[in-house]
C-alpha cells in the first residue's frame, strides 16, 4: 500500500503542479455546466438527473473524451521518456505501479467531479433538490470514471505514442458508451445483453437514484479487468 500511495501522490502532483489539472477541472466545469443548466431551465423543476443521466449531449458523455485524454499519458509518456524503466526498477510490482497510477488519475477526475457539486447546491436554492438522489448519481459517475479510466489505463500501456492511446481508449469507451442507444435496432432477446454490456445503461439506473448492487458489480468487474488487462500489458512491454 505504502508504494501505491507514494506513485498516486507522485502522479496527482504532476497534474497540479502544471496548468493540467486547473484546466481540466476548470473546462469540465465549464462544458458540463452548460450542457446541464440548458435543460434545467426548459423543464423548470430543480432536478440533477439531467446532469448524471447518459445521453449523446450530456456531461456523462463530456467524461468519454476527458477519462481518455487524462489516462492517455500515464504509461504511454512514462514508456516514450524512457522514465517507465526506472520506475519498473525500484522495488514495486508491475501491479502497484497500474494501481497507483489509477488512483491519482481518479483523484483528478473526483475532483473535477466533486467541484460540480457547486451545482447542486445553486439548484437546491431554486427548489427541494432529493439529495438521496444526487447522491446515487455521484456514486454512478465516480464507478462509470473508474471504470473508464481502468480501459484508458490499459491503451496507455499497448502504446508509446499518447495520441494513438487516446484514440484507442476513446474508441472503446465510446463503444461501451454508445451501444446502448442500438437496442432500438437489435431483436428483443439481444436487448438484455446490449444493455448489460453498455456504462450507460448501468449509469442511468443510478441517475434515477436506483443503487442496484448488480450495477456496482459490472463496474468494479469491468474496473478491475482494465487494471488487470494493464498490469499484464506492463509486464509484457518490459519483460
Amino acid at each position: 500500500m505504502h508504494n501505491i500511495r507514494t506513485i498516486a501522490k507522485r502522479e496527482l502532483a504532476s497534474y497540479f503542479n502544471s496548468p493540467i489539472a486547473y484546466i481540466v477541472v476548470v473546462a469540465f466545469l465549464l462544458v458540463a455546466g452548460w450542457m446541464y443548466f440548458g435543460p434545467l431551465f426548459l423543464m423548470g423543476r430543480a432536478d440533477m438527473r439531467t446532469f448524471f443521466a447518459p445521453s449523446p449531449f450530456s456531461p456523462a458523455m463530456l467524461l468519454i473524451i476527458l477519462v481518455p485524454a487524462v489516462s492517455m499519458r500515464l504509461v504511454a509518456e512514462e514508456r516514450k521518456s524512457k522514465t517507465i524503466e526506472l520506475l519498473t526498477t525500484w522495488p514495486v510490482t508491475d501491479a502497484e505501479v497500474i494501481l497507483g497510477k489509477f488512483v491519482g488519475a481518479f483523484g483528478l477526475i473526483a475532483t473535477a467531479l466533486g467541484a460540480t457539486l457547486v451545482y447542486a447546491i445553486t439548484v437546491s436554492f431554486l427548489g427541494p433538490l432529493d439529495w438521496g438522489t444526487v447522491a446515487a448519481g455521484y456514486l454512478g459517475m465516480l464507478l462509470f470514471s473508474a471504470s473508464l479510466l481502468a480501459v484508458g489505463l490499459f491503451t496507455s500501456t499497448v502504446s508509446d505514442n499518447q495520441i494513438v492511446a487516446f484514440i484507442i481508449g476513446l474508441v472503446v469507451s465510446g463503444a461501451l458508451y454508445f451501444v446502448y442507444w442500438l437496442q432500438i435496432f437489435v431483436p428483443s432477446f439481444m436487448v438484455p445483453v446490449v444493455e448489460f454490456i453498455s456504462v450507460s445503461f448501468h449509469l442511468d439506473n443510478m441517475a434515477r437514484g436506483i443503487v442496484d448492487s448488480r450495477d456496482i458489480i459490472y463496474y468494479l468487474t469491468l474496473t478491475t479487468g482494465g487494471l488487470f488487462l494493464a498490469t499484464a500489458s506492463l509486464a509484457r512491454r518490459h519483460a
